[in-house]
C-alpha cells in the first residue's frame, strides 16, 4: 500500500516538470515571436530618429538664412520710409542742409525715374521692374542657404520695396508715384536709402558670383572637383589591388 501511494507521489513531480518545461518553452517561443515581431520595427524606430536628426540641421540653416534675408530687408525698408518722412517733413520747400560744405547736402526732391534720377519718362515700367524684383527674390528664397547672399538679396529686395511703397502711395497717382530722394553729392545725382541698399545688395551680388558663390551654399566647381576626387580614389584602389590574374 505504502508502494502505491509513493508511486502515486512519485509521478506528481513528474507532471510537474513536464508542465513546467512546457510552460517554459511556451515562454520562450512567446518571446522569440515578440522579438522578432519587434525586431523589424526596432531599426525603423532608430531609422526615423536618424532621419528626423538628419532633416532638422538642415532645415533650421534654412530659416536662418531666410531670418537674414528678411531682417536685412526689414532693416533697409524701414530706414528708408523714416528717412523719407523726415525729408517730407523737414526739408522739402526749406533751403538745403550742409554737411560737408557744398560736397554733399541733404536736399528734398521728387524723382520720377529710376535710381540716381535715371529714367524719368518710364515711371511705370520701373516700377513693374521693381514689383517684379521683390517676387523673384522671395521665389529665389526658398533654396538659399547663403548668409551673405542672404544680405545681398535682403538689400536689395529692402530698396526695392521701399521705392515700389513711393511709386504705389505718393502723388501723382498708382505706380507712377514719385520718389523722394535727399542725399545730395556735388556732381552726382540725388539719391536716397533704398538706392543706396540696391547699389549696394548689387555689387556685393557681383563680388558672390566673381567668387563662385551660390545662393545655395556651394561653389562653381565643387562638383567636378569631387568627381576628379572620386576617380583618382578608384584608381589608387585599383592600383592597390594589383594587376587582376586573367
Amino acid at each position: 500500500m505504502g508502494t502505491g501511494a509513493e508511486r502515486r507521489d512519485g509521478s506528481a513531480p513528474l507532471v510537474d516538470k513536464g508542465s513546467v518545461g512546457q510552460d517554459s518553452t511556451d515562454k520562450d517561443s512567446t518571446t522569440n515571436t515578440h522579438d522578432q515581431a519587434a525586431g523589424p520595427d526596432e531599426p525603423g524606430r532608430a531609422g526615423d530618429g536618424a532621419a528626423d536628426g538628419t532633416a532638422a540641421p538642415s532645415a533650421r540653416p534654412q530659416r536662418r538664412r531666410i531670418a537674414v534675408l528678411l531682417g536685412v530687408a526689414a532693416f533697409a525698408y524701414v530706414l528708408d520710409v523714416v528717412t523719407k518722412l523726415l525729408v517730407v517733413a523737414k526739408l522739402e520747400g526749406h533751403d538745403p542742409i550742409d554737411l560737408l560744405g557744398d560736397w554733399l547736402q541733404l536736399r528734398g526732391t521728387r524723382n520720377p525715374g529710376a535710381a540716381f534720377g535715371m529714367g524719368q519718362a518710364y515711371t511705370i515700367v520701373f516700377s513693374l521692374i521693381a514689383a517684379t524684383v521683390v517676387v523673384v527674390i522671395l521665389r529665389l528664397s526658398r533654396r538659399l542657404y547663403s548668409v551673405p547672399w542672404a544680405i545681398a538679396l535682403g538689400l536689395l529686395l529692402g530698396g526695392a520695396f521701399g521705392n515700389l511703397t513711393d511709386r504705389i502711395f505718393r502723388s501723382p497717382g498708382f505706380l507712377r508715384g514719385h520718389v523722394v530722394d535727399f542725399v545730395a553729392p556735388k556732381h552726382f545725382a540725388v539719391f536716397n536709402m533704398a538706392d543706396s541698399a540696391i547699389v549696394v545688395g548689387g555689387c556685393l551680388i557681383v563680388l558672390l558670383s566673381f567668387l563662385g558663390l551660390q545662393p545655395d551654399g556651394t561653389r562653381e566647381g565643387d562638383d567636378s572637383d569631387d568627381s576628379e576626387d572620386g576617380e583618382d580614389a578608384g584608381e589608387a584602389e585599383a592600383d592597390d589591388r594589383g594587376p587582376r590574374a586573367d
